[in-house]
């Protein structure tokens, strides 16, 4: 699960890769959505666009009229934020446009009946609103220019002609809605004013402003509430004075003597006889204290005199307080007695007071009632003479700033702007129907690809175009990709016996043929006396790359007694030897798996360093599966984004099948220069020149143009170490 999430994940260089593998799909859905585009547009109708832009003004509606009379409130804001949308609707409105069809005789001018003029008037209306501004634009699109701007005036008008009957229908509504309510309140005011009459009278209210404009002070309807509260006040501070002798007669009943005079005092006693002498009798007794305390004796004059002094005013100060005493008792009895007068005076002018109080609050109330009522009506009078004023004078809904003019400019349609959208839609379906072919191709794609899935090496990537290495003049920067699949066949081949080598493919025209006829002129130019035998018995095809007769071949030599000097031919490239196919039999496979096939690859091992054999499509006939079993090494050529996976993997099973040894894989035929994912691995092509090029150094081999002469396969073999040094 994992694997098929980062598979999934493509890098921004894969996106980009995806774009130049298919970028012949993308421009050709490019063009054919941009050519659709372009015959959508010649097939559309030119049309031509009136254009008149006004400025709609906005009245107070019945409602808002109404509101302000009632909550004595002005309606100062402007127009809401539905009012143009509102007005957008009115123009279109099927009452608006009826006036233009009937004014300017659209049925018969259209030749149709009047309902389908007007749905096609309405088709051919478009407005529009200046943002932050009260301007509008009515726009009128036909395929006559002088017809779209008389119609665009024509619905102009029509709606300055309905605004202005809608106006005068509102305010004649408004008007009348307001008379009647003026009468209706006038009635209120009146019985409202005879009400607070007759309880003027009733309660014998005086209150000269109901003469006037119903504004003045509160009426004076009586003085009982003032006795009430004089008595009241009075009856709270005889309440104060009781307590306050009861509170004097308590403490000095308590007290005696020389006590009772201090008491006297402290209580604030208001007595003259107490107020003239308690002050000399304390003062006696301070002189007394201080002339004893100074050494005098009781017997000096001056302290018999002061204690004669100090008895007398004790016997008066007594006596003034035994009286202030006795007359408390007095003083709080009177009080009571009184208060007990004042009490149910109190009473009686409570009872007073409320009826009063009731009469009055019944009085301001209706008073109240009719002086808002006598406002209401005042500002009713007012609100009909403004109406009546505004409705006199002249009204102007709209303000036009733009008339419209015929103009031969098409506007519809809009050419680039279509055009535009055709391209870019053009370019998104390219782009997606590349993406979403690059989803379905499951081919191999990458080296990733073809380890992850068969398991198995790649040996070398060869380059898309390449041609015949050994028929190309000079040394060719492609057979680098060769030296590197001789290089690692050399290296990952587990032994040096195992030399019969068999290139097999899933399907026809994957370059296997070209493949093996390279790879084998590379060998045979690093010294390995190469053989190849064409073993494809269907089509045989390695004879075209040397101009060779291929009428005797292999399948002469399985099926006759010729020797191998008959059938091996010595090409004219140094080392390199061809086994042609032969004459083509009748059963292919039988032939391929026989003994004397058995003997043929054992024998030619001995005599070369390298055999290379040729076969059919492993998918498509059993002869490849034979020779698959029949020699030490298969390696795979696989067409770069040709085959799907699965037929690579039913190839790759096909070998192990019949118990073939899989060496690796030549992914062929990949463009590295559009392919980046390619360029590190072929990276000879940015600095491959022919000074870099190596030359290849003679090595010892026959002279013989036979089999036979070229000896064992070891006195010409090379090892790893010395094919590295071919680069």
């Amino acid at each position: 699960m994992k694997e098929q999430i980062n598979e999934t994940k493509l890098h921004a260089l894969d996106y980009w890769q995806v774009i130049r593998n298919r970028w012949g799909v993308i421009l050709l859905t490019f063009f054919l959505v941009f050519l659709a585009a372009l015959v959508v547009v010649s097939l559309l109708d030119k049309k031509y666009v009136g254009r008149t832009s006004l400025q709609v003004h906005h009245f107070s509606k019945e409602r808002g009229v109404l509101d302000n009379t009632i909550d004595g409130q002005e309606n100062v804001g402007g127009a809401s934020a539905d009012f143009l949308p509102t007005q957008f609707k009115i123009i279109t409105s099927p009452e608006t446009l009826l006036k233009v069809v009937r004014r300017k005789d659209l049925p018969r001018k259209w030749n149709m009946r009047e309902s389908e003029a007007l749905a096609k008037l309405t088709k051919m209306i478009e407005t529009e609103e200046e943002r932050g501004t009260e301007i509008m634009e009515i726009q009128v699109y036909s395929t006559d220019w002088n017809e779209a701007a008389e119609l665009a005036n024509a619905v102009r008008e029509a709606y300055e002609e309905r605004r202005n009957d809608t106006d005068k229908e509102r305010v004649a509504k408004v008007v009348n809605v307001l008379n009647m309510r003026l009468s209706s309140q006038q009635d209120d005011v009146n019985d409202a004013r005879t009400e607070v009459m007759r309880l003027m009278k009733l309660y014998g209210i005086v209150d000269t402003s109901i003469m006037g404009t119903g504004a003045g002070p509160t009426p004076f309807i009586g003085s009982s509430s003032a006795l009430y509260m004089q008595s009241k006040e009075r009856e709270q501070d005889m309440q104060i004075q009781v307590a306050k002798f009861k509170a004097n007669l308590q403490g000095l009943s308590k007290l005696s003597g020389d006590q009772l005079i201090e008491g006297a005092m402290t209580y604030g006693v208001e007595d003259d006889t107490i107020k003239q002498f308690a002050s000399q009798w304390k003062k006696d007794i301070i002189e007394y204290d201080k002339l004893t305390n100074s050494g005098f004796g009781k017997s000096h004059p001056k302290l018999k005199g002061l204690a004669s002094s100090i008895a007398k005013q004790r016997e008066i100060l007594q006596e003034a307080a035994l009286n202030y005493k006795a007359s408390l008792a007095v003083n709080i009895e009177n009080i009571e007695t009184a208060l007990s007068r004042v009490k149910d005076v109190t009473k009686d002018t409570k009872t007073n007071t409320v009826d009063e109080r009731i009469n009055s609050a019944e009085y301001s109330m209706r008073k109240q009632e009719w002086e808002q009522k006598l406002e209401l009506l005042n500002r009713l009078r007012e609100t009909v003479l403004k109406t009546t004023v505004s409705e006199s004078l002249p009204r102007q809904p709209i303000e036009v700033h733009e008339i419209a003019k015929p103009d031969n400019m098409a506007v519809r349609p809009n050419v680039p702007l279509l055009l535009g959208i055709g391209a870019g839609l053009g370019l998104i379906l390219g782009l997606m129907l590349a993406f979403f072919l690059e989803y379905l191709d499951t081919s191999v794609k990458t080296l990733d690809d073809v380890e992850h899935y068969l398991g198995v090496p790649v040996l070398a990537v060869i380059p898309k175009d390449v041609g015949v290495l050994h028929k190309q003049s000079g040394m060719s920067p492609d057979a680098e990709a060769y030296r590197i699949l001789r290089t690692n066949i050399e290296f990952n081949r587990k032994s040096a016996d195992a030399n019969a080598i068999t290139v097999v493919s899933g399907g026809a025209g994957e370059g296997k043929s070209t493949t093996l006829v390279n790879l084998a002129y590379i060998c045979a130019q690093g010294g390995y006396n190469t053989l190849m035998i064409d073993g494809d018995l269907r089509r045989p095809k390695l004879h075209t790359f040397f101009d060779i007769n291929n009428s005797v071949g292999l399948t002469n030599y399985l099926t006759t007694a010729l020797q191998l000097e008959d059938v091996i031919l010595q090409t004219p490239v140094e080392n390199l030897y061809f086994m042609p196919s032969g004459i083509l039999p009748a059963d292919a496979a039988g032939i391929l798996n026989s003994r004397r096939m058995s003997e043929l690859i054992a024998d030619v091992k001995n005599r070369f360093d390298l055999v290379l054999i040729d076969s059919p499509p492993i998918l498509g006939v059993s002869d490849a599966s034979v020779l698959a079993s029949e020699v030490d090494l298969t390696m795979i050529v696989i067409q770069h984004r040709k085959l799907p996976r699965t037929m690579l993997l039913r190839v790759k099973q096909a070998i192990e099948n019949v118990g073939g040894n899989l060496l690796g894989v030549v992914l062929n035929n990949v463009d590295v220069r559009s392919d980046s994912q390619y360029q590190y691995y072929t990276s000879y092509y940015t600095y491959y020149s022919p000074t870099n090029i190596e030359k290849a150094r003679p090595r010892p081999a026959a002279s013989a143009s036979t089999p036979a002469a070229a000896g064992s396969r070891s006195s010409g073999k090379s090892s790893p170490k010395d094919d590295k040094d071919d680069y």
